[in-house]
């Protein structure tokens, strides 16, 4: 019996997404001009370098996140733990424009060491970020962050990632995942 090989094909911009599955799904807090804060869920972030320790977000330009990075170059970067993952879906879901997603995620503020943003309760990792570069990305913009404080919840070791922003699924450091 001859079998083929599997072939690399092109496939589309969404497809590819799907397969690249799952991406680690986090929630960045921004501040607006009246310091209230609002809270974005990505999948498009990364480290960028050990020393010193910095962290990227991209941000589309047409949201309201973006508005609230332009005004005030400052974020936390927090990792919602999967009993967050209702509250986090909502934060990826909703403007905050006219939305309080603190509130209507259920998310408690702790006041960040270093940085305007708060920090949000019950995070398995939170960064604080100082944005020390932007760079035009397209339709978006890349967010280069120093890392200037790190705050953990070891007792929440499971975090969220999304399969192509479609849905949630926890998985920890160990590998133990759990599909919602």
């Amino acid at each position: 019996m001859n079998i083929m090989p599997d072939r690399l094909r092109e496939i589309s911009w969404d497809d590819a997404l799907t397969l690249g599955s799952p991406y680690p799904y986090v929630l960045a807090v921004t501040i607006d001009k009246n310091e209230r804060a609002n809270i974005i869920g990505l999948g498009w972030w990364t480290f960028v370098s050990w020393e010193p320790k910095m962290i990227a977000i991209s941000v589309g330009k047409g949201r309201y996140s973006h508005e609230c990075l332009e005004y005030c170059k400052e974020f936390v970067l927090c990792f919602p733990s999967d009993e967050q993952r209702e509250g986090a879906w909502l934060c990826g879901t909703t403007s905050g424009r006219n939305t309080d997603k603190f509130k209507e995620g259920g998310f408690k503020k702790l006041p960040a060491n270093r940085v305007r943003p708060p920090l949000i309760e019950g995070a398995t990792v939170a960064y604080e970020c100082e944005v020390v570069d932007t760079r035009d990305a397209g339709d978006h913009t890349l967010y280069i962050g120093k890392v200037v404080a790190i705050h953990g919840t070891p007792e929440k070791p499971r975090h969220l990632y999304t399969i192509h922003y479609k849905k949630l699924l926890g998985l920890d450091h160990r590998g133990n995942m759990e599909l919602f």
